[in-house]
């Protein structure tokens, strides 16, 4: 679905309250088609080329202006979850505790990060995109700040859950401007484009993560991401405009929090998008909770060669994620998740098999590669599903998507250090949790989504 939109500020004109655009040389009525669509502003508005969406009209180099902020305050979170992971080792030593405890750690921000969203995806679509972004993005400045000074374990776990949530306006409201701005075909491409930072940003941090361990102390990464955060607040106080007008805040039925939640709920391919997406989260933080621990504890990786490990698995994802965007315009993204579904569920029992059998390293690696590059294929199209038909509630949608996938994988993720708790975290342990989530993802696309039954996306 899509809403009557106002003419696009970055234009430079203005919508009178009598439904016509004031510019420099005068005031002029914009015709709009049987659609709701506008027409962009020109010498003869009558002749000007149809915009179904505001963002149709921006400039090529306004929307890569878009999309390189934008994905920066995307990949806030996964940096912030993901950035401290190979430091684990030397937090259990220093700390003088368990593996299980460091991971509780990990746990706490994404619950944090699961909340934040929660409360800034539904203020989002109350009171606009810019002032929930940078309240929230400045709490993350200052929890960075206290998580590089903690003392002990415990303040430390207090400072990473208020990263976690300082980092959740990120993510939301980028996705929600986007939806603002775009729809049907060209949302794909915008949000693939966000998707591949968000799938490649898990992936990609221990990998920064283990270089910045090498020319400084673990407490150096959390400064890191406090200068992070503070080059995004003021990047998003000077470069980024209020994209939802206050005309959309009051669309009729999303007016109050309840309806907004209530709308999207009551969506059957939205609750089984949401599943899919907090499931292939959760295998994807199941593998990145415990290979620090399997890849350089039982197969002897140094940091630098567990960095690269990943490194190559965001080949994947960047791969999926962009090849997803093309395929999901052509086809449709209910079949592409069709297809990464069920790759995701053949590459982690393949994985499994591989161990029992004795391969080794490269049994565990190549079935890997192949689970990341499915995860990178499914994301964009959970995204896609969900926001295309929640225009008016993009925020609130986004932050339950978000919620879902990192507050579920915060529960879901620590099985594997339980289940291997006596005898270690092996290849089969964190493959067997990747499994389960596969499974449930599999059976919500084909028993809740039923993609036969899903429309088809607009232009």
């Amino acid at each position: 679905m899509h809403e009557n939109t106002p003419a696009d500020a970055e234009t430079g004109s203005v919508r009178t309250a009598t439904g016509s655009v004031r510019t420099a040389t005068g005031s002029v009525r914009i015709p709009r088609t049987p659609t709701g669509a506008i027409r962009t502003l020109g010498p003869n508005p009558r002749t000007a080329p149809i915009m179904l969406h505001p963002g149709d009209a921006l400039s090529a180099k306004r929307r890569l202006v878009y999309v390189l902020l934008l994905g920066a305050l995307t990949a806030l979170g996964p940096f912030t979850i993901d950035l401290y992971l190979p430091a684990f080792p030397t937090l259990e030593q220093d700390f003088d505790t368990t593996a299980a405890a460091i991971q509780l750690t990990l746990t706490g921000t994404m619950i944090g990060f699961a909340v934040g969203q929660l409360i800034v995806g539904p203020l989002s679509d109350k009171v606009g995109r810019r002032l929930p972004l940078l309240i929230v993005t400045a709490v993350h400045v200052v929890a960075s700040t206290a998580a590089a000074l903690a003392p002990d374990l415990l303040l430390l776990g207090g400072a990473r859950v208020l990263m976690g949530a300082g980092a959740a306006a990120g993510g939301v409201v980028a996705a929600a401007i986007v939806r603002d701005l775009f729809g049907g075909k060209r949302l794909v491409v915008m949000l693939s484009r966000l998707a591949l930072v968000s799938g490649v940003a898990p992936v990609l941090a221990p990998l920064v993560g283990s270089w910045l361990l090498g020319v400084m102390p673990w407490r150096g990464i959390f400064i890191v991401l406090a200068v992070y955060g503070a080059v995004m607040l003021v990047c998003s106080l000077f470069l980024l405009p209020e994209t939802l007008p206050k005309a959309r805040r009051r669309d009729r039925g999303t007016t109050t929090v309840g309806q907004r939640y209530r709308q999207v709920f009551g969506d059957r391919v939205f609750v089984g998008v949401l599943i899919i997406g907090g499931m292939s989260f959760s295998g994807l933080f199941s593998y990145l909770s415990a290979s620090s621990f399997l890849f350089q504890d039982t197969y002897g990786f140094d940091a630098q060669q567990y960095g690269l490990l990943f490194a190559a698995n965001s080949v994947g994802v960047a791969v999926g994620t962009q090849l997803a965007a093309r395929l999901a315009a052509r086809f449709g993204p209910q079949w592409v998740l069709a297809f990464s579904t069920a790759a995701l569920l053949i590459s982690a029992a393949a994985i499994v098999v591989t161990d029992q059998l004795g391969w080794g390293l490269w049994g565990t690696v190549v079935p890997l590669f192949v689970f990341m590059t499915a995860a990178g294929f499914t994301f964009p199209c959970v995204q896609v599903l969900a926001l295309d038909r929640h225009g008016s509630a993009a925020g609130t949608a986004q932050s339950i998507i978000g919620a879902t996938n990192f507050g579920v994988a915060g529960v879901i993720s620590p099985l594997v250090g339980w289940i291997a708790k006596d005898a270690g975290i092996t290849a089969t342990t964190m493959a067997s949790v990747m499994v389960g989530c596969s499974v449930i993802a599999v059976a919500s696309l084909w028993f809740v989504v039923r993609p036969r039954t899903v429309e088809l996306l607009t232009p």
